[in-house]
């Protein structure tokens, strides 16, 4: 299987945002999109235990050479991935638990930032949750790696597979 996966940086998107924002699902409620809310926005900033997290270019490129390190070791295929400030978007294949690649993504890329020293081992650099979006075509594929590599602005730190010439 083919995942589209994107996992956001502590504090990127909080409860109430002015883009809208996603409840996660609590008990028998399903949660679901909602609608921008200012003074719930200002209250999830306020009760934050730390600053947002952001990544810089040495950042990115680390947390890109963990993600192309947990997909070798896992026998899993990097098709594309772009580290982006506040984001990352990966598209994997051979994923049999798309759940398992993003918390894999997250604690190799924690591990490489910690053994650069960049801030304290304590620090929060991942929101909770994620997407995971399975990707059933091949132009389903083509149409999120054009996405995900030509679409995001300036580029960071970007990996697309190279495909042979037949």
């Amino acid at each position: 299987m083919t995942y589209f996966l994107t996992f956001n940086c502590y504090g990127a998107w909080v409860p109430g945002d002015e883009r809208g924002w996603v409840e996660r699902a609590r008990s028998n409620y399903r949660g679901g999109y909602k609608d921008p809310s200012p003074a719930l926005a200002r209250y999830a900033r306020k009760i934050m235990p730390q600053e947002p997290y952001q990544l810089d270019a040495p950042k990115a490129r680390i947390v890109l050479d963990a993600i192309s390190e947990a997909c070798q070791y896992r026998g899993w295929g990097l098709l594309a991935a772009h580290v982006r400030t506040t984001h990352v978007h990966v598209i994997a294949d051979r994923l049999s638990d798309p759940d398992r690649a993003i918390s894999d993504f997250k604690s190799y890329s924690s591990r490489a930032l910690n053994q650069h020293e960049f801030e304290t081992a304590d620090r929060k650099r991942w929101a909770r949750g994620s997407s995971t979006r399975r990707l059933p075509t091949a132009e389903a594929i083509r149409s999120a790696i054009q996405y995900v590599v030509e679409t995001q602005g300036n580029p960071m730190a970007v990996f697309q597979e190279q495909v042979s010439p037949r």
